[in-house]
């Protein structure tokens, strides 16, 4: 059951970051500064509070990422991540258009009772559950 519940809401999450992506590129100028005021602020507390989650503890690790057996140095990729796409942003090389960036990383869908959707076999990532929406990404040179 928790692997379902996992699924609806990791799908829940792709979906509205679809449906925002879309507004961004279709939306006219007042629809999209209706959309700016609502939605950046919902979006930033978002990071903050995955962020506050992996922020270095004092020994200099991630207590989120770490394990018992394993510590994860900070910046961990949660925090490699959120540089990349806030304060990077167009300073760093895209490959990919954001349209093919949105379909590259777009997660395989389980099947949950109910809904009508394909099945896909899930990643790695998400079949442990540790960071499924998080993509390690390295760090350019």
């Amino acid at each position: 059951m928790d692997q379902v519940l996992g699924q609806v809401l990791r799908n829940a999450v792709w979906e509205r970051l679809d449906m925002l992506s879309e507004l961004a590129e279709r939306a006219d100028a007042p629809s999209l500064v209706s959309v700016a005021r609502t939605e950046l602020p919902r979006l930033a507390e978002g990071w903050r509070a995955m962020l506050q989650a992996h922020e270095p503890d004092e020994r200099g690790d991630c207590p989120t990422c770490s394990t018992r057996w394993h510590r994860c140095k900070a910046p961990c990729s949660v925090w490699q991540v959120a540089h990349e796409h806030l304060v990077a942003g167009g300073l760093a090389p895209q490959a990919l258009s954001a349209a093919a960036h949105r379909t590259s990383r777009r997660r395989a869908v389980v099947p949950v009772p109910g809904q009508n959707r394909r099945a896909a076999a899930e990643s790695a990532a998400e079949s442990t559950g540790r960071h499924a929406l998080v993509t390690p990404r390295p760090m350019p040179a």
